[in-house]
């Protein structure tokens, strides 16, 4: 899957974003870091809208990491407290206009009523095939990974058949199409625990803008950029995305 170049040429199919600078956004305004992160919920509604009319059929965010529950307990609150804010405000318009949502991580751990809420939404979207719409929460890479493969080890198959492919179907990603491209916003460089397995052949990005300022101008860029790339898979001639 990952060592196959896109076959749409006009690209990318798949963004993923790691939504960075809320906090630093609120702090340059001096005001409180949850008003950065509920900021961060208008930017991201934004995205979302303007994601299918660049051409994507998926988008996948960074919405809260396992490593997240060391912050503290007041900001974690917020963050959930924004997930049943989202989900009341947004579901019913997400379910009208298409969108698939998903929310990859671990189920355990989480509040009953924040995993309530997600086993909802998944369900009454479950229909939708416009677009898919992935919130990475309680998840990490890592973590992802080991879970995969303890289910494979639970399942009692015989470990000469494992295969990539077969393993990747065992991530809380598996419902997504291959990622194409990458973006972390704030001017941050590093990946931070996010789609290391999904993310073999993607493009990254990193754009210089805090995440409470994105929106669909700033997609379009990232859009722009990776259709400029030459992307190369393994041993594979590089294949140029038409501009």
């Amino acid at each position: 899957m990952a060592d196959s170049p896109s076959s749409d040429a006009e690209g990318p199919r798949h963004v993923a974003l790691i939504m960075d600078g809320n906090g630093r956004w609120a702090k340059a305004r001096g005001l409180p870091r949850a008003l950065g992160h509920r900021a961060g919920v208008e930017a991201l509604k934004r995205t979302v809208q303007a994601a299918p009319e660049l051409g994507l059929t998926c988008l996948t965010v960074f919405g809260f990491s396992t490593e997240n529950w060391r912050r503290p307990a007041a900001e974690v609150s917020e963050l959930m407290g924004l997930v049943r804010n989202y989900v009341e405000s947004d579901l019913g318009r997400l379910e009208r206009e298409g969108v698939r949502l998903r929310i990859p991580g671990r189920r355990e751990g989480l509040p009953d009523d924040i995993r309530a809420i997600v086993e909802r939404a998944e369900a009454r979207t479950a229909h939708n095939d416009r677009f898919l719409l992935q919130v990475a929460f309680n998840y990490g890479s890592r973590a992802d990974i080991v879970d995969a493969a303890r289910r494979f080890a639970l399942s009692g198959e015989d470990p000469a058949i494992l295969t990539e492919d077969r393993f990747e179907r065992l991530l809380s990603t598996s419902d997504a199409p291959p990622v194409d491209l990458v973006v972390r916003t704030s001017g941050e460089r590093r990946l931070s625990n996010f789609l290391m397995w999904e993310a073999a052949y993607a493009e990254l990005l990193f754009q210089d803008i805090l995440w409470p300022d994105y929106g669909p101008d700033s997609l379009a860029k990232a859009v722009e950029a990776f259709r400029t790339r030459e992307r190369r898979f393994g041993g594979l001639e590089p294949t140029r995305q038409a501009g």
